[in-house]
């Protein structure tokens, strides 16, 4: 049953639910409230099953020593199935916002991402590990999420406080809550986020001393992976330290400026697990995007010219007979 739930059920569901959001600009209807949130619910719960269907699934192919979130594909839907119940629970506690307009684009391109680009090879590690692989994973995700949110939130806050700046009336339909509320947010994901990356960058370090002393897979601290999620680790640790010690730095205008500037560097990070050869992607033969196209290319042309010269021998006798 699970098995028959697809990317397509839920990500359509969620397409749906922002359409309708975008009508809210436009038209008024109180059946379409419920309509969207009913959509969203149901593509969250079809997003569930087909979580849960995959996990069984990698679990069963590794022989019951699987990790959760092990392929990478599995991580990016679970980040947009976080996202989306994040958006689902504000859409009912804030009715009158349009939440949706700025979450679902985000959980939309993370279940692009994922299902197009990202890996869905599992990777296993040695057992007793596993807790820490589990803490690195889960701290990560939760990292992006938050920074995911506290991108929202800014985006938010500098379309609410340009609207008061000009004193201008907001467009129809369109409602955006508090600069409070959404500075508060913005700030609370920022710290999350920096907290998580913390916990996940320690994780990881334990996690690859462990492997070096079991003469186990061991990741370079030069992989593009390690140095791009320190450096946006270092980027936020900044922003949080010059704001707790500069007070303006963390209000206003200013922290939705450094948000958007740390989105860029979480895009980067992600990028570089997804297009550059890393060996943080676990036990398995490393094939990024551009690498594995080039080499079907490669492929094609080598069989090609073999069919070519195979043809060789053979036209010289036609053309005598």
């Amino acid at each position: 049953m699970l098995s028959r739930v697809t990317v397509v059920c839920f990500a359509g569901s969620y397409l749906v639910a922002l359409a309708l959001e975008l009508s809210r600009l436009v038209l008024r209807s109180s059946l379409r409230g419920l309509l969207m949130l009913g959509f969203a619910a149901a593509g969250l719960i079809a997003h569930t099953a087909f979580l849960f269907y995959q996990a069984e699934r990698i679990n069963a192919q590794l022989h019951g020593v699987g990790l959760p979130l092990s392929s990478t594909q599995h991580w990016y839907l679970t980040a947009a199935w976080l996202l989306a119940a994040t958006y689902l629970f504000l859409a009912i506690s804030h009715p009158r916002v349009q939440f949706g307009l700025f979450f679902l684009p985000l959980v939309l391109a993370l279940i692009g991402v994922g299902h197009y680009l990202a890996d869905p090879s599992p990777a296993s590690s040695p057992p007793d590990p596993s807790i820490w692989g589990l803490i690195h994973g889960v701290s990560l995700l939760l990292a992006t999420v938050a920074v995911l949110v506290a991108l929202v939130a800014g985006v938010m806050y500098l379309g609410q406080s340009q609207r008061l700046k000009r004193k201008a009336t907001p467009p129809r339909g369109l409602y955006l809550p508090s600069l409070e509320w959404l500075q508060r947010v913005n700030g609370r994901g920022l710290n999350v986020g920096m907290a998580m990356l913390a916990v996940g960058i320690v994780s990881g370090i334990v996690l690859n001393i462990i492997y070096a002393e079991r003469h186990q897979r061991f990741v370079p601290w030069t992989d593009p992976v390690i140095v791009s999620t320190v450096g946006m680790f270092a980027w936020l640790a900044g922003c949080r330290l010059a704001g707790w010690a500069y007070r303006p730095a963390r209000e206003g205008r200013k922290v939705a400026y450094l948000t958007v500037v740390s989105f860029i560097f979480l895009v980067l990070a992600l990028a570089v697990g997804l297009l550059l050869e890393t060996q943080h992607s676990g036990q398995r033969p490393v094939r990024p995007i551009f690498q594995g196209r080039a080499a079907a290319a490669r492929g094609s042309a080598a069989s090609t010219c073999q069919a070519i010269a195979g043809m060789g021998p053979a036209l010289p006798r036609r053309i005598g007979s």
